[in-house]
């Protein structure tokens, strides 16, 4: 199998994409890999095996690998003389954040026909918004955590009990977020979120809450992953996300019985099929007085949540396999050909 990797991106989130795709080096051994790097410019390169390491990106050598292009049916490596096909096969998106998780790349690929793995545009822009996540889950019947929507310009009340955690709308890897113990310490938590996006997300902050991760795509059959229940911490940072993202050995499943088990599977499948086919995805829940809550869908999780997977190879490999295909629409202008013989101009 072949798979092209891309990473990077005009993102909050570009520094953890380079350590997925490194990652992704070394849990896909064995695979035909090739490697293309989004720079912030959002220029394609085309980065040799060897350079994966992060202070090749960091220093900017990067620039001096191959361009490349985008055409009908894949990507092109740009020389002097013009352009030749890369054949790399299946485009795994590994961008997160903007540019890979909130549609665009999903809407390039589409548009210029080539095989991908990611989250489609409709699932990319539900997933990217965390309102508009919350708000996809309830119209499936599952139950998120209690939650506030403030915009910018809205008047800073809230009607939760404190603690409560703040969190921009279009982020992850923990960037602006903040816990808040006391309603003197909102205004600034407020502040350092709007930094960064002009929506947040209040919710409760529940201490000591049962959380279980569970990721998986649909092939033939549903490959779900082992349920993992996090080590417990106040809440990841990024500097902790950054180093979390970099997971390439796999951990033990969570202490729990079947009902528990069956509950969050049947939970994740109302929220992959069909909307998230063709891609893989970790929802983390939340489990609260026995009800399972939704926190959040990661479309494009971390060094691709390799960690929760017996056979993750395999599951790319037969994910690779089994991707939607966009319906073609043919196109034969009978409406304007019958408006020309109306006209007497057949």
């Amino acid at each position: 199998m072949k798979l092209s990797v891309i990473f990077g991106g005009s993102s909050y989130e570009h520094e953890i994409s380079i350590v997925s795709a490194i990652t992704m080096k070394k849990v896909l051994s064995g695979v035909e890999l090739s490697f293309i790097f989004v720079d912030s410019d959002r220029s394609f390169y085309l980065i040799d095996s060897d350079n994966m390491k992060s202070k090749y990106f960091s220093s900017a050598d990067y620039k001096k690998s191959k361009s490349l292009s985008l055409k009908k049916g894949g990507f092109a490596i740009d020389g002097r003389f013009g352009s030749k096909a890369l054949d790399g096969g299946v485009v795994l998106n590994l961008i997160h954040g903007r540019d890979g998780e909130d549609g665009k790349i999903s809407s390039l690929m589409e548009f210029y026909d080539i095989e991908f793995i990611s989250p489609r545009t409709e699932a990319s822009v539900l997933s990217y918004n965390k309102l508009y996540t919350k708000l996809y889950a309830e119209s499936l019947g599952v139950s998120v955590v209690p939650y506030i929507h403030l915009s910018k310009l809205d008047e800073r009340s809230i009607d939760i009990d404190y603690p409560v955690i703040i969190k921009p709308v279009r982020l992850g890897s923990s960037i602006g977020v903040s816990i808040v113990k006391e309603s003197d310490d909102l205004d600034y938590a407020l502040d350092v979120a709007f930094e960064y996006d002009s929506d947040v997300i209040i919710e409760p902050f529940i201490e000591g809450v049962e959380e279980y991760n569970l990721a998986g795509c649909k092939t033939g059959d549903w490959e779900l992953s082992i349920i993992e229940e996090p080590q417990k911490e106040e809440f990841l940072d990024f500097e902790k996300k950054y180093m979390d993202f970099s997971r390439d050995s796999q951990v033990s499943s969570a202490q729990i019985d079947d009902k528990l088990k069956d509950a969050i599977e049947k939970s994740f499948r109302e929220i992959y099929d069909p909307l998230f086919l063709g891609s893989l995805i970790r929802c983390d829940f939340f489990v609260v007085d026995g009800e399972i809550l939704l926190n959040e869908i990661n479309p494009i999780p971390g060094s691709m949540a390799n960690y929760l997977f017996d056979d993750f190879r395999g599951t790319v490999e037969r994910l690779a396999t089994s991707l939607p295909k966009e319906r073609k629409i043919s196109i034969d202008y009978q409406y304007i050909h019958s408006i020309q013989r109306a006209k007497g101009k057949a």
